[in-house]
């Protein structure tokens, strides 16, 4: 490739790893409060609540099963909204980060329901209350497990952002689309698919070193 078009691979690499990134950020932030109010409010559980279970599952359902694609579009408007525009970079994080969170968020609830039952119950029996249980108990316990989960959230948001580009979110996918699409440049959609998987393998093996160091730490 020239050395244009080796700046441009560059450049559209920092936008997909600044939507990615700011958009994993966002949805954990959301996600984690999310999940956690799924698994205490289960009827089962330390604050069980049907009504708020249900009708947050139903929400958090019926996000995760609108294509990525579809969601972007239907909310321009909301996008707008927040960043004054619908597209770029800044743009695309927007859906990406609603997207995102819904799967966090029942990511987040299956981890901590691994928790074995018996170290709940032992808190409780102590006295703790709801809120020591969730932040000393059930997330310590859980870490290593969301750890994961996120990092597969990460990796489906990378392949998210380059769908984002076909819509003008630019990055890696914009790249893709533009110049090795449009103007038959294969070495083009070649070094984006590379720098793409390189992406996704560097995100799963740091996860899951991280996630093991987590888990040996929880046993030791």
């Amino acid at each position: 490739m020239s050395p244009d078009m080796i700046n441009l691979l560059v450049k559209s690499l920092g936008e997909t790893c600044y939507m990615v990134l700011v958009a994993i950020v966002l949805a954990t932030l959301i996600g984690l409060p999310l999940g956690v109010i799924l698994t205490v409010t289960r009827k089962d559980h330390i604050m069980p609540n049907a009504l708020v279970h249900n009708v947050l599952g139903a929400i958090v359902n019926a996000t995760r099963s609108t294509p990525f694609i579809i969601l972007m579009v239907a909310i321009i408007p909301f996008t707008r909204m927040i960043v004054g525009s619908s597209i770029g970079t800044t743009a695309a994080i927007v859906p990406l980060t609603i997207t995102a969170a819904p799967f966090i968020a029942r990511v987040i609830e299956s981890s901590l329901l691994e928790v074995d039952r018996g170290v709940i119950e032992a808190a409780q029996s102590m006295g703790a209350s709801p809120v020591q249980i969730i932040w000393k108990v059930m997330l310590p316990e859980s870490l290593h497990s969301i750890v994961l989960g996120i990092t597969l959230a990460l990796i489906a948001l990378i392949g998210a952002s380059a769908m984002a580009g076909a819509l003008g979110g630019g990055g890696l996918g914009d790249l893709a689309i533009r110049y090795g699409y449009q103007r038959f440049q294969m070495n083009v959609m070649i070094a984006t698919v590379v720098v793409l998987i390189v992406m996704v393998q560097g995100v799963q093996s740091i996860g899951n070193t991280l996630s093991r160091k987590l888990n040996k730490n929880k046993l030791s």
